[in-house]
């Protein structure tokens, strides 16, 4: 679909909005606040945020969600199989709301650390999501991308959606983790067009409500 045609009941301009999580980041930051993430809210929220500064009717075109499986040895434990069929499952689920895809990279044993626990590292989600971003913004089938992330790698695939036109916005984390570390390159901070922070307020207006 060629942005330049999208329209709105009474011919008023759409805007097209897609939504890219990075699904570890965003686990990562739920983790710390210790709040269980709702996607669906948290997609709505995200939503709001940018129709807030938006003159046009704002859709969403669709929410990608990126992630990859626990690891499995060869052949896997009884363990590994349970934990890969709940997140399986998860996943599953995610893919129930209107309007979502998931897309998996995998995850790699990488080695271990001193005290002999396992370093895994994730492989081709970075790349399935700057992929899709660049992608949607040369088609022009969006106005606007959310990017949900943190990673300086993504800086190029931003860069291109600018160049097509597209407004870019970063949803972050606080300025500093729980450890004290960055929660966000400052690369791709400065290379967004616009920034959200993802506070404690946010991350509980988004939180799945209690079984």
């Amino acid at each position: 679909m060629d942005a330049g045609a999208l329209s709105y009941p009474g011919d008023r301009p759409l805007a097209q909005a897609a939504i890219f999580i990075d699904g570890a980041y965003v686990g990562a930051l739920s983790r710390s606040g210790g709040v269980e993430v709702d996607y669906a809210l948290l997609a709505g929220r995200i939503r709001d945020r940018i129709a807030a500064e938006t003159a046009e009717p704002l859709d969403i075109l669709r929410t990608y969600y990126y992630d990859c499986l626990p690891f499995r040895s060869q052949p896997p434990t009884q363990e590994e199989q349970q934990r890969a069929s709940a997140r399986r499952r998860f996943f599953d689920a995610l893919e129930y709301n209107p309007r979502f895809e998931v897309r998996l990279g995998r995850l790699q044993l990488a080695g271990h650390r001193r005290d002999g626990s396992p370093i895994f590292r994730q492989k081709q989600v970075d790349l399935l999501l700057g992929l899709d971003l660049a992608l949607l913004s040369g088609k022009r089938q969006v106005t606007h991308a959310a990017l949900v992330a943190g990673d300086g790698d993504f800086v190029p695939a931003v860069q291109v959606a600018k160049r097509e036109g597209v407004t870019v916005w970063l949803f972050h984390g606080p300025r500093a983790g729980a450890d004290g570390r960055a929660t966000y390159s400052s690369a791709l901070y400065r290379e967004a067009d616009a920034r959200a922070e993802m506070d404690a307020a946010f991350m509980r207006s988004a939180a799945r409500a209690p079984a």
